[in-house]
């Protein structure tokens, strides 16, 4: 058996197609410009990288862009003050703060003063604690709006625009990071899948992970998990960005062992990273959308 690849760049680009159609109806409706703005301190290579992509991104979608850099030695009020004047610029729809910040920097202060109805990577904690109390789904959330971080979204939709049953499945979720691993855990509860969170301390790794039909590994370690730890026609999602000794992209599974023994899995590259920056657009327009109907 050989599984189904599910792939992240068609899914991005027939959502890009999406977004466009939205954003153009949108800007005619309102002569608004749904707008983001990054927010960097330092010359961090990888986030360098990560907004001239969010930039390429959001022109292309006839969307408005900005990025503010401060230096790596600026003091956390300069970041702070920069964070909450662009959260209060009406101009400005969506705010990233790009990570790592300086060291020695309140990574919670500056998330804090984020605006919550501007926060589109969903990393303040009144997105979070929403997340965490939505009703399931088919109910009334039971909850104000929120935001999700882009890349755990991006791979729930892949599930869903794949039709793939998440209903009463067990979810394995391995990785407990407040972007990826958390929140991916809680948007599989809120569809009614059993779910388990599993980590580096977890006893009998590769037993938790071979009870899944859904397995996400959002761990950071180049092929974590083996073909021995996947049940045969599981579906795998694979969040992993490493990078192996000859600099080729990797994921935290092994692609190669494991796609022999799942029944859908995601590549690395090419599965859910496309569908960051999608669902980042798709964050903006929402945010715009909510500002100007509460305006």
């Amino acid at each position: 058996m050989t599984a189904t690849i599910l792939n992240g760049r068609e899914l991005a680009t027939t959502m890009r197609a999406e977004i466009d159609e939205a954003v153009v109806k949108f800007k005619e409706k309102y002569s608004v410009t749904p707008t983001i703005a990054v927010v960097r301190a330092g010359e961090d290579p990888a986030s360098v990288s990560y907004a001239n992509a969010i930039r390429r991104t959001a022109e292309r979608r006839g969307m408005g862009f900005s990025v503010h850099v401060l230096p790596e030695t600026a003091r956390q009020e300069a970041v702070v003050e920069l964070v909450r004047q662009l959260s209060a610029d009406t101009s400005i729809h969506g705010i990233m703060v790009q990570e790592p910040l300086p060291k020695g920097m309140d990574e919670a202060a500056v998330k804090e003063a984020l605006s919550p109805e501007k926060d589109v990577d969903g990393v303040h904690a009144v997105n979070a604690g929403r997340l965490a109390q939505v009703a399931p789904a088919g109910r009334p959330p039971g909850v104000l709006d929120y935001f999700v971080p882009a890349t755990p979204a991006g791979g729930l939709e892949i599930l869903k625009r794949q039709n793939v049953d998440i209903s009463g499945k067990h979810a394995v979720v391995v990785g407990r990071s407040n972007i990826v691993g958390k929140p991916m855990s809680l948007l599989l509860l809120r569809q009614n899948a059993t779910v388990t969170i599993a980590h580096s301390r977890t006893a009998d790794l590769a037993e938790v992970c071979r009870s899944a039909d859904i397995l996400c590994a959002a761990v950071g370690r180049a092929k974590i998990i083996t073909a021995d730890m996947v049940k045969p026609g599981a579906v795998v999602i694979d969040f992993g960005v490493n990078f192996d000794d000859e600099g080729n992209m990797v994921g935290d599974v092994d692609f190669d062992a494991v796609k022999d023994v799942a029944g859908m899995i995601t590549p690395v590259p090419g599965g859910t990273g496309p569908m960051t920056n999608v669902i980042l657009m798709l964050n903006v327009l929402e945010a715009a959308r909510r500002q100007i109907k509460h305006s």
